[in-house]
């Protein structure tokens, strides 16, 4: 339950809570332990697993028979059974639907007999920093519930270390420990967030998905389709100095943040332009740190403001431009992830691979990086980590392709040792991602060599009929059961 740090700009609907009906039951009742076998992908072997593990977690029963609870509980499952507060028969259950981005999930279990008795819990509203909370949920050292109490310490933007995305979470006091994962955090006894993360390198540092957050997800899903979070598509840079605000025209009053780049195919692309400066978002100033006061006295991200939006919703925004001031109206029309060339943490789904010679292409994912392990960013190979701190498509590629790994055979002697080498064009032809190169490579001959180069002209060159005459014997040789994963044409 490590926090990283990774800044990504989001965007999603903060929804107000109902009123809270007096409960009649026991919170407790409403809590569960969550029992899950995950079995993760092998990136660096894609077409393999890393067979199953066990772990268990938290959640709480709500409303139409659901459980509430992380999405890092359940990614990857296999197997999930859940089992009540004070009870010893478990259930099995399934996932309804998966926030990985704001790290939720929904369950259910099909055996109604589970469900009854139970009042749900209900959600309560955004709290305030100094409110009095209890934490709910099944921490290991036990296996019977814990609640601990704490206080809300501050609502700010974090980095959600299941999804490296930068989001609106609670940080609270109360001890969190592995297993209390996907627990309701409770205020008088309404749900104000989920617990999702600790911080290990300090005591008592806990970080909650908070109710807002929660109700964007309820609301996403409930015309059953998951859209997700959109992105308005801008990068942008801090204007705290002074002789940069008097050089692209602002006055002594006005604040905001430098755009210094509009993404390609964003909300952004064709309205705001590089130089332009970020005056407001719905009507709320933005300071010269990129942050906005949302609650008196309490400031955050100027996603904030942004994120108060559903996919497909209008954004209304200021900008100035050659020192005049423009009121601008932006349709969030994208996910966030369109925006990135390398895709951050994925779940529930196979990696994506090509074998042609005995040579294994892949896309460059941060998945991949973490096959180096824990202490990737450091391990893995520094020009690929590089590529992270411009992590964002133009108009010429929307992929990262690499030649992973080579399978040894004759047909690839003398490449044996290549790994991890960024392929840029195909006989020529610069590739915009893997599905291009598998065009290429496999559409009307060119000739009778297949020749892959790198942006430094370093080339990897391979005989096609050897490549076609050789293609089942490698598969068999390395019992690989596909030459390309179910995702590929």
């Amino acid at each position: 339950m490590k926090k990283t740090l990774l800044l990504v700009v989001s965007a999603f609907l903060l929804s107000s809570a109902g009123p809270v009906v007096a409960r009649t039951q026991d919170v407790r009742e409403a809590i569960v332990k969550i029992y899950t076998i995950h079995n993760r992908p092998d990136y660096y072997n894609p077409w393999s697993m890393q067979g199953p593990r066990g772990s268990t977690g938290s959640g709480c029963i709500i409303e139409g028979n659901k459980i509430l609870s992380n999405a890092h509980v359940v990614s990857d499952q296999t197997f999930i059974q859940v089992r009540r507060h004070g009870e010893a028969k478990k259930y099995q259950a399934r996932v309804i639907d998966v926030s990985h981005d704001a790290d939720l999930a929904i369950l259910t279990v099909d055996d109604p007999t589970f469900f009854t008795g139970v009042e749900p819990l209900e959600f309560g509203e955004l709290p305030v920093s100094q409110d009095k909370v209890h934490v709910y949920g099944f921490p290991l050292g036990g296996d019977t519930l814990s609640t601990t109490e704490g206080v809300i310490s501050r609502i700010e933007h974090q980095t959600y270390a299941h999804s490296s995305i930068h989001l609106l979470a609670g940080q609270i006091d109360a001890a969190i420990n592995p297993g209390n994962s996907g627990g309701p955090v409770l205020k008088e006894d309404s749900i104000v967030g989920v617990v999702m993360q600790s911080m290990s390198q300090a005591d008592n540092i806990g970080y909650m998905v908070p109710v807002t957050i929660i109700q964007h997800f309820l609301t996403d899903i409930s015309d059953g389709k998951r859209d997700g979070f959109p992105s308005l598509g801008i990068v942008m840079q801090q204007m705290e100095n002074p002789d940069m605000k008097r050089k692209y025209g602002m006055t002594r009053d006005q604040t905001g943040m430098l755009i210094v780049r509009t993404i390609y195919g964003s909300p952004a692309d064709g309205q705001i332009q590089e130089g332009d400066i970020f005056l407001s978002v719905e009507g709320h100033d933005i300071a010269d740190d990129g942050t906005v006061e949302f609650r008196p006295k309490e400031r955050t991200s100027v996603s904030y403001f942004i994120q108060q939006h559903q996919i497909g919703e209008d954004l209304q925004l200021s900008i100035l431009r050659d020192g005049k001031e423009l009121d601008l109206t932006v349709n969030l029309g994208r996910p966030v992830q369109e925006d990135w060339l390398i895709l951050l943490e994925r779940y529930d789904i196979t990696p994506t691979y090509y074998i042609y010679g005995g040579i294994v292409f892949c896309p460059l994912t941060k998945d991949l990086l973490q096959a180096w392990g824990s202490n990737w960013y450091n391990t893995a190979p520094k020009d690929l980590v590089n590529i992270l701190s411009h992590n964002y498509i133009d108009g010429e590629i929307d992929e990262i392709v690499l030649a992973l790994r080579v399978l040894a055979a004759d047909v690839n002697e003398g490449y044996h040792m290549i790994n991890n080498w960024v392929v840029e064009s195909v006989d020529g032809q610069k590739i915009r991602n893997l599905k291009d190169l598998i065009r290429i490579v496999e559409g009307p001959s060119m000739g009778p060599y297949v020749i892959f180069s790198s942006e430094w002209g370093n080339q990897l060159v391979l005989d096609r009929q050897k490549a076609a005459e050789t293609h089942v014997e490698i598969m068999q040789r390395y019992r690989i059961p596909k030459d390309r994963s179910d995702d590929l044409p």
